[in-house]
């Protein structure tokens, strides 16, 4: 499985490309940070970490896309522009048709180092380890894109089975649903347990 994991960010977005399978040791292919000038345009800005995104895509040819999920923080221009370049991302992949996976840096923290609430050092130094790397990739955002890029591998299979029992629940309950092809309804025979009828004034 090859994933590049995208940090997602106007002036900073980081990208990473790992390759591995969960259960087994992971291979970083390439990290880097897309940047733009913050004097820019807004637009150009976006075009500048769409054309970013898109060369990485060419040049590593992923199987899957992990970006980070943004969550509302007290700058709003910050989680602005960070959801923008995330919505960038997005789009680069759904065109080519690869599967987007969002993971909260919550969940990519735990993933990684055990522990939801890690500072970036912590993420740092485990991505350095689990990685063989001679030294925490710079800047934060780099690493924070590999971490991404490990904690779909670990995650998928999970995710995977867990999609495919709820789509067999729904499988089911659907052919088992009172009027489904081969499954009879109700019964409606008149004086029935559960039933009631009016005759003459009083209930049968």
């Amino acid at each position: 499985m090859r994933v590049l994991g995208i940090d997602p960010g106007l002036t900073r977005c980081g990208v990473g490309v790992v390759e591995g399978v969960a259960g087994r040791p992971l291979t970083m292919i390439g990290v880097g940070v897309v940047r733009t000038s913050s004097d820019a345009d807004l637009g150009d800005r976006l075009v500048a970490v769409e054309r970013g995104i898109e060369q990485w895509l060419d040049e590593h040819s992923p199987g899957y896309v992990a970006v980070e999920r943004v969550f509302a923080q007290h700058n709003v221009r910050t989680v602005m522009g960070t959801a923008q370049a995330s919505a960038v991302a997005m789009l680069c992949a759904a065109r080519r048709g690869i599967p987007v996976a969002l993971h909260t840096p919550s969940e990519v923290k735990a993933a990684v180092t055990g522990s939801g609430r890690a500072d970036k050092a912590q993420v740092g130094a485990m991505v350095t380890r689990l990685l063989r790397l001679d030294a925490p990739p710079k800047p934060a955002d780099a690493a924070d894109a590999l971490a991404l890029a490990i904690c779909h591998i670990w995650r998928a299979p999970a995710q995977n089975r867990l999609q495919q029992a709820v789509a067999a629940h729904r499988t089911s309950g659907a052919s088992r649903a009172p009027g489904a092809a081969g499954t009879p309804g109700p019964s409606r025979t008149p004086g029935a347990p559960g039933t009631s009828r009016t005759l003459k004034g009083r209930t049968a």
